[in-house]
């Protein structure tokens, strides 16, 4: 069986992007979020980055073609950016934690 012909992996994939989407268009509104509000969009997201990271390490670690293929293309679509998928996580990462140092001063 596939990678992708897997159930439980095409179920994964459709809720990290619907709940990924939901993130986002809720984050557009984060400035009028109180300070709970933000902590837990914060929350949210990190959570959010985890469930992706451990994805994506399914997807490096499968030795099927769709799977190596998609890590490919991901790997060239963050290149034209300068940015490796690391770097990628990490750069979510310092911007989470900027946004929760920002929340603690506020307080």
């Amino acid at each position: 069986m596939g990678f992708f012909d897997s159930e439980i992996v095409q179920h994964e994939a459709k809720q990290l992007f619907e709940d990924y989407q939901s993130l986002i268009q809720l984050g557009n509104n984060y400035g009028k979020f109180d300070r709970e509000g933000k902590k837990l969009f914060i929350e949210q997201m990190e959570a959010m980055m985890d469930r992706y990271r451990i994805f994506m390490k399914r997807f490096e670690l499968s030795e099927d073609f769709m799977a190596q293929m998609t890590i490919q293309q991901l790997k060239t679509q963050l290149d034209q950016f300068g940015v490796t998928p690391q770097q990628m996580f990490e750069q979510m990462n310092i911007t989470l934690q900027r946004m929760k140092a920002e929340l603690e001063k506020q307080s």
